[in-house]
């Protein structure tokens, strides 16, 4: 898996709206101890994942009507994989929000550390 396929399937993950779906893509990207850090905030392991991406999800997605998406300056060194993604409101091009990710994959590309800058 390459770098820009590790950066979609992360934003994919925050605009899933079927539960069961995804706490299966949560389990497909993360490796089971993985590790998210935002602010003061982490999770840590499957179920607190769970809980910070359906957070998310509710209060951007279902609740504002927004999306997120990767842009396509997925890059990897070694295990480091970098990429900004954005948020936009509906079905609108105009960027609301945009973010750095920093991540630690594993050899099969799950993450291991997942560091979420804010960027605008």
């Amino acid at each position: 898996m390459n770098a820009q396929q590790i950066a979609d399937r992360y934003a994919a993950v925050w605009n899933e709206k079927d539960g069961a779906s995804r706490r299966r893509m949560i389990e497909q990207i993360w490796a089971p101890d993985g590790q998210h850090y935002v602010g003061a905030r982490e999770a840590k392991g499957y179920d607190a994942l769970e809980t910070r991406v359906t957070g998310s999800h509710e209060k951007n997605v279902r609740d504002n009507g927004n999306r997120f998406r990767a842009r396509a300056d997925a890059r990897q060194l070694r295990n480091a994989v970098t990429f900004h993604w954005e948020m936009l409101p509906g079905s609108s091009d105009e960027v609301a929000s945009v973010g750095l990710e920093f991540l630690l994959v594993d050899d099969d590309g799950r993450i291991v550390v997942d560091y979420q800058f804010i960027v605008q």
